[in-house]
């Protein structure tokens, strides 16, 4: 290699680390871990809640999805989930009101295309592959569970 082109090397390097944003790892996993804490606390409230009131166990923890379920599809109906999200980051989309986001939010965006071809088309544009292979897999390993058996 000639000089010129370590010297070209040399000056991208500088350029390159002038403009690269910096990490900041501790201080996403610190948002992650207490917006995530705080979201799973809240379906634990509402847990604490329904057994409290006697309901049988089965019911209740249909009860506490469903109700996240709406927390998350409602925020982000109403735009909060979204700034959540950009604070928390993996922290907002681990919890069940994640699953939630990623319905809503392609609906809302392809709304304006219309409820058949925009709302419903696009609605599982997010969740869907994740949806088919979880499904899918859990469908495999419980064929393989069945026949080791």
């Amino acid at each position: 290699m000639n000089k010129k082109d370590e010297k070209m090397k040399q000056k991208f390097k500088e350029i390159s680390s002038e403009v690269r944003p910096t990490s900041h790892l501790l201080r996403n996993c610190i948002r992650a871990f207490i917006i995530g804490g705080l979201i799973c606390d809240v379906g634990q409230f509402f847990n604490n809640y329904f057994m409290k009131l006697g309901l049988p166990k089965d019911d209740v923890s249909g009860w506490v999805s469903i109700i996240m379920v709406f927390i998350g599809a409602l925020l982000t109906g109403i735009g909060i989930y979204d700034k959540l999200a950009a604070f928390a980051g993996a922290g907002s989309l681990v919890p069940i009101t994640g699953f939630a986001n990623s319905i809503v939010s392609p609906a809302m965006e392809f709304k304006r295309e219309g409820f058949i071809f925009g709302v419903a088309a696009k609605m599982f544009t997010i969740a869907g592959p994740v949806l088919v292979y979880g499904i899918g897999s859990s469908v495999i390993v419980g064929i393989i569970y069945y026949i080791s058996k």
